[in-house]
């Protein structure tokens, strides 16, 4: 039997704190979302002036980056027409998403959840996701 890490509520709130703060940091405000590793969303934050349009994006992101275990951006040159991916983006009933802005989630070797950003560019997006990586990692160490 394998024995799995999980993501806890405390670990949730961490990364979503310094999701908000590199949001405030670039002056833009974010959809931000955290999932399980199965992609279950387990913390949605909408900032003020964030883009109502954005909050299924960054739900997508952040399951597909737990689902997938890998980066949203990493779809994205593999998901055009003639590349293995292609058409990727409407699977799980069109959840997945193939736009920069959603960063898996790992503890040791395993993964234990995602993160979603959505509202800026893309790289803006993955910034403040990176944020919530880089202090998830900071945190468990």
């Amino acid at each position: 039997m394998k024995m799995v890490p999980r993501l806890t509520m405390a670990d949730a709130h961490h990364i979503m704190q310094a999701c908000i703060a590199k949001a405030k940091e670039i002056a833009v405000d974010m959809d931000i979302a955290i999932t399980d590793d199965a992609g279950h969303l387990l913390m949605f934050q909408r900032m003020d002036n964030a883009r109502i349009t954005s909050i299924d994006i960054a739900i997508s992101k952040s399951f597909t980056a737990a689902a997938a275990r890998k980066s949203t951006r990493s779809y994205g040159d593999i998901s055009v027409p003639g590349k293995p991916a292609f058409g990727i983006n409407t699977s799980n009933q069109g959840r997945f998403s193939i736009v920069a802005g959603g960063l898996p989630l790992f503890m040791h070797e395993f993964i234990v959840g995602g993160v979603g950003c959505s509202s800026g560019t893309p790289d803006q997006d993955e910034v403040v996701a990176q944020a919530g990586v880089n202090a998830f990692k900071a945190y468990l160490n």
